[in-house]
């Protein structure tokens, strides 16, 4: 299943809001460098998938704002 990401690093708190199905805003306190926000993104993921984080890849947008990931259920 691919989910459609809009980023918000530096943020207060950690947190997922849904938009529709496939489209989500994630918000995370890590900062955006050395993927720190990308690791906090998979495992807030993860856990609101109920999946491992080797579950959930990033396809694209490593260093964009909106980002597309790919989540492999069983």
């Amino acid at each position: 299943m691919r989910v459609f990401i809009t980023a918000k690093p530096r943020a207060g708190e950690n947190k997922i809001e849904k938009i529709d199905e496939t489209n989500f805003k994630v918000s995370v306190t890590a900062p955006p460098v050395k993927g720190f926000a990308n690791k906090a993104i998979v495992e807030l993921l993860a856990d609101h998938f109920n999946v491992s984080n080797s579950q959930v890849k990033l396809v694209s947008g490593f260093s964009s704002k909106e980002k597309v990931f790919e989540i492999y259920k069983n």
